[in-house]
């Protein structure tokens, strides 16, 4: 996912652009708000999944970049300020914020934070071409020699069919549906196991290594050591 970072203090910058990079974003940082809404312009690239945006800004307040950003587009944006009071968060909000993270912040929290935000606001699938859906089913994923079709709950390695349970299947078909993306440990709890971490870790290890081994492809699925998991599409 592509991510804009709008901070004026180039320490502040850095460190979190590091963090973000090792999570599997591709950041970019503004440092005031008239460079972050030249970021933004259409033609400028492949559209951001995320905006982080700093209120304090060397050229205008955060508050008012918002306020701009939203007039151009819908793409989410998390506040990421010192201001703790509530009238701050409120006005945040209500200029169209999806979130408000108040400094200084727990690094898990604010990437569970942006990928609360990215599911919430996900485009819709683009539309299959005919030849895709003459039967009405929809399009298999596929990630490299792995075909999962998700109607049917079947999965094939070059072809041929893979056993799975059902939760293999489940755990398999999140990670597939956002090849690169880490998912944190207990977001994939939360999704697949419909509980919490606690007590569930150790279950979650088993089935990601009973899936490396029934696909037969090890590094498929990445551990991001201290975070969770991702799904590393093979080379062409």
């Amino acid at each position: 996912m592509r991510l804009l970072l709008v901070e004026d203090d180039n320490h502040v910058a850095a460190a979190l652009s590091a963090v973000l990079a090792r999570h599997g974003f591709d950041v970019t940082h503004a440092r005031s708000g008239e460079e972050a809404l030249r970021a933004l312009l259409p033609d400028s690239g492949p559209p951001f999944g995320v905006v982080l945006l700093d209120l304090g800004l060397p050229d205008q307040d955060g508050f008012q970049v918002c306020g701009r950003i939203r007039k151009r587009t819908t793409t989410p944006v998390i506040m990421v300020t010192a201001r703790a009071d509530v009238r701050s968060r409120i006005h945040g909000l209500n200029l169209g914020a999806d979130d408000y993270v108040v400094k200084p912040y727990d690094t898990m929290e604010l990437l569970a934070r942006i990928h609360a935000v990215s599911r919430r606001t996900l485009p819709a699938e683009p539309a299959a071409s005919p030849e895709e859906t003459t039967d009405g089913r929809q399009p298999p994923l596929r990630i490299g020699p792995v075909t999962l079709d998700l109607p049917t709950r079947q999965v094939a390695v070059d072809g041929t069919t893979i056993s799975l349970t059902r939760k293999e299947f489940d755990l398999l078909a999140l990670l597939a549906q956002r090849p690169g993306v880490v998912f944190r440990r207990e977001q994939i709890i939360s999704e697949v196991w419909r509980t919490s971490w606690e007590g569930t870790g150790r279950t979650l290890e088993v089935h990601i290594a009973s899936l490396r081994s029934k696909l037969r492809m090890p590094a498929l699925i990445e551990t991001v050591r201290g975070v969770g998991y991702r799904l590393v599409s093979p080379a062409a």
